[in-house]
């Protein structure tokens, strides 16, 4: 890979100190070679998505120029979660985490590979996801649904009031 890539992610946090949980993620992915982190969205509390009873979410986006390929980024950021106490292998899915970071756009690639799916295949269903994306990408298009982050984040906004 030649020249730098675009990456797009979403991170959340429902245990422990959830603010401090995004930003260890924001340091170690500034501090990781080969990413360069270009700008962060605010912080914003949503409910919880998944079993039982969990606590609140704090959910952020990130933007990145990257000369990792995609696989090498979903390692890094496995990585990343783990060193801020997340054992994927132990946990429930859609449970409660420590920090969930996942890779929701690399560019304009499509990738549908064992354990990377790019751009993620729930992105464009998820407020929690498309609310902070679209404060710092909203003109960013879907590489399969050929709609902005703006747009998507609209049209959900629209049918969710018509449940």
């Amino acid at each position: 890979m030649n020249e730098p890539i675009v990456a797009y992610l979403g991170l959340g946090s429902n245990l422990d100190d959830r603010a401090m949980m995004i930003e260890s993620a924001y340091d170690e992915l500034a501090k990781t070679n080969g990413i360069e982190l270009i700008q962060t969205s605010r912080l914003y509390e949503t409910d919880p998505v998944g079993p039982g009873s969990q606590g609140q979410y704090l959910n952020a986006a990130a933007h990145l120029r990257t000369m990792l390929s995609p696989r090498e980024l979903l390692e890094a950021i496995l990585a990343i979660e783990l060193s801020n106490g997340r054992d994927r292998a132990r946990e429930e899915r859609w449970g409660p985490r420590t920090l969930d970071i996942d890779l929701l756009l690399y560019g304009n690639r499509r990738i549908d590979e064992p354990g990377l799916q790019v751009p993620h295949p729930r992105m464009a269903d998820r407020g929690f996801v498309l609310i902070p994306l679209a404060e710092i990408a909203p003109q960013v298009r879907h590489p399969i649904l050929d709609l902005t982050i703006q747009e998507l984040k609209d049209r959900l906004a629209i049918e969710s009031c018509g449940k």
